[in-house]
């Protein structure tokens, strides 16, 4: 059975877009995207454009345009992100065939570079600023960040793929009861859950000098508003760790008061991406994508090394490094 994406050639892309009076000037690039499907195309008149696939079946059209509305909403409050471009009728989610896709304008620029104070100040206030706007109200079709069913949910997956031999399964559950054992410590209050970027990497911001704009908020979710933070910090160096930190937090109370309550989260919140991440990738295995981009998912050595990842993280549970 072909997966769905395979149908999604180049002149399928170009008649999606010219679906919208938006006329391309040669075939699109495809970039870095295995969730969904981007490419980057430029028009007749010169300007640079990004359009996003959706992976069909992954988030419903009313969650799909929450993200949209929340880009929208945060534009207009002069937040750094990039908003998808609307034809004359408003719409920003369009369907062309068996897709549904959107538009962005081109955002240029590089990531910050974390060894530098000043980058780390200013993406403190970026996200300040995101969460002042984001806290205002919350999402009714996003999902919630759920870490104690996710992390079960994970686990199913990954032990329903036949990936690991006997040994391997024990030791995985082992590791992954210890981490629900220690999650049990760390409740999460409903009052602290705010819109958030989900999944703010370095790759999901660009800019240049000390201006950077947010991208990609496939992810977006409600969660801590640590959850856009903690991705920045170092895992490895518990100094570096503090100066990062400092940094980042007198940049973000430039527009509110950080959540230095929620800093007990940052460990959970770790491990939580840490197993989700190898259940992604096993769940999407059927996707021609992924065994191309992640050949090593299949070899027993992958496993043994995320099995001891995982105990290395129930250790930092117990002792997380914020307190070296």
């Amino acid at each position: 059975m072909s997966h769905p994406f395979s149908s999604l050639s180049p002149d399928l892309v170009m008649s999606a877009v010219e679906s919208l009076d938006i006329w391309p000037a040669g075939e699109p690039f495809a970039l870095n995207s295995y969730e969904n499907r981007v490419l980057l195309f430029r028009d007749d008149d010169g300007k640079n454009w990004i359009v996003k696939f959706y992976r069909p079946d992954r988030w419903s059209d009313e969650a799909i345009q929450e993200e949209h509305d929340f880009l929208q909403e945060l534009a207009e409050q002069q937040v750094p992100v990039v908003a998808p471009w609307r034809d004359k009728a408003g719409a920003s989610l369009h369907y062309f065939k068996a897709f549904r896709f959107t538009l962005f304008p081109h955002c240029p620029g590089q990531a910050p570079e974390l060894d530098n104070p000043a980058h780390l100040f200013a993406m403190g206030e970026l996200l300040g600023r995101l969460h002042q706007v984001s806290a205002k109200k919350a999402f009714q079709h996003r999902p919630r960040l759920e870490m104690a069913s996710g992390i079960v949910d994970a686990q199913q997956r990954v032990l329903a793929s036949q990936w690991m031999n006997s040994h391997q399964r024990r030791a995985y559950d082992r590791a992954i009861e210890k981490v629900l054992q220690q999650l049990m410590k760390h409740n999460v209050p409903a009052s602290s859950m705010i819109r958030c970027h989900g999944d703010c990497h370095l790759g999901n911001v660009l800019g240049r000098d000390e201006q950077f704009t947010l991208v990609d908020f496939d992810d977006c979710t409600m969660a801590p508003a640590v959850q856009d933070i903690w991705m920045l910090l170092p895992t490895d160096d518990p100094q570096g760790w503090r100066s990062h930190l400092s940094e980042i937090t007198e940049g973000y109370e430039e527009a509110r008061p950080f959540p230095t309550e929620q800093m007990a989260l940052i460990e959970p919140l770790r491990s939580y991406r840490l197993i989700r991440h190898s259940a992604w990738l096993v769940s999407r295995w059927e996707d021609p994508a992924f065994p191309r981009a992640f050949p090593w998912l299949a070899d027993s050595g992958y496993w043994d090394q995320h099995i001891r990842q995982l105990e290395q993280q129930c250790l930092q549970l117990e002792n997380p490094r914020w307190l070296a």
